[in-house]
């Protein structure tokens, strides 16, 4: 028995053990770039490789940087909490909504197949996701949704600026929560699941109707697994790669004025602007990347300390 036990701690370690061996391999491999950059790469909106066909100047501390190179990520860190924040709105009542549905008032016969499908958008690769957005997602949002947000919106100019493309903020919103919902969704079916019958009947018998069976009662029992479904299609979106790179309209050093502006999150611009940064000779530009990888972890990590305080406190008011 005490070598099961010690397995399990062995294997249960073997998690927080590995995000910090990663954490501590990025912040090693990234530290000139964080002596480089100090705290401007986190405030500004710029950033340049350089020239990088001429003889990289000298810098203190031993650094070699390409001459004017400046590394900034304000616009990255703007673009991705926006298209997460934009697909968390989207997804969360949707999520809920399909989740009421599928446990409370589909005929039961029907609720495993439908809750299968849900759980299959979970499986759809996110390349597939970023073709279906390119393709047919993208001119929609331009040629309707826009004109009648547009029109519908137009005392608020941040929605009813016109739409130069497809591509852009909201798309990479839509295709977002797309991928996120079967996380939600799924979560709350099976939290559903596990919420007495005598707590319904319950409800019933003092005269709820069954909407204010599900507001008043239904719902409250299942805030912490709430709490958690959103914080994972929240972690979801932030390290979204490819999709949100096929839809987003790659903004450089340009903050987003409306709904329709291109954007790029930090997970996407690593990975398109990992083939120019390995032709810096210096390293630096690669490093910065690895910079950004940093941030996005930190941003993680703080996401999922604020859940943990809130699913306590929800603890703490039960109690």
């Amino acid at each position: 028995m005490r070598v099961f036990r010690s397995s399990l701690r062995v294997v249960s370690a073997l998690i927080p053990l590995a995000l910090l061996a990663i954490f501590v391999f990025l912040v090693l491999y990234s530290w000139p770039a964080i002596r480089f950059n100090g705290l401007h790469f986190l405030f500004s909106q710029t950033w340049s490789l350089g020239n990088l066909y001429v003889n990289p100047t000298p810098r203190g501390g031993g650094l070699v940087v390409p001459v004017g190179a400046h590394y900034g990520i304000w616009v990255f860190i703007v673009g991705t909490l926006a298209s997460s924040a934009l697909a968390l709105v989207v997804a969360v009542p949707v999520g809920i909504g399909v989740a009421l549905y599928l446990s409370e008032y589909v005929p039961h016969r029907l609720r495993g197949p439908l809750a299968q499908v849900v759980e299959l958008l979970a499986m759809v690769p996110s390349v597939v996701y970023g073709l279906w957005g390119l393709e047919i997602l993208a001119p929609m949002m331009l040629k309707d949704f826009a004109p009648v947000l547009s029109r519908l919106f137009f005392f608020i100019p941040f929605l009813s600026a016109p739409a130069n493309s497809g591509f852009g903020l909201l798309t990479s919103g839509m295709v977002l929560a797309l991928m996120v919902l079967p996380v939600i969704t799924s979560t709350l079916i099976e939290a559903f699941k596990r919420v007495p019958r005598e707590l319904r009947e319950s409800s019933f018998a003092l005269g709820s109707t069954r909407a204010e069976m599900l507001r008043r009662t239904l719902l409250p029992a299942v805030r912490l697994p709430l709490i958690g479904a959103v914080i994972l299609a929240l972690g979801r979106a932030l390290g979204e790669t490819m999709a949100v790179l096929m839809v987003s309209g790659g903004a450089l050093n340009y903050l987003p004025h409306n709904l329709y502006s291109p954007i790029s999150t930090m997970a996407a611009f690593i990975a398109s602007q990992l083939d120019s940064a390995l032709e810096d000779p210096t390293g630096m530009a690669v490093r910065s990347l690895a910079e950004i990888a940093v941030v996005l972890l930190v941003i993680s990590v703080i996401v999922n300390v604020i859940a943990r305080i809130l699913t306590r406190n929800v603890r703490a008011q039960r109690i």
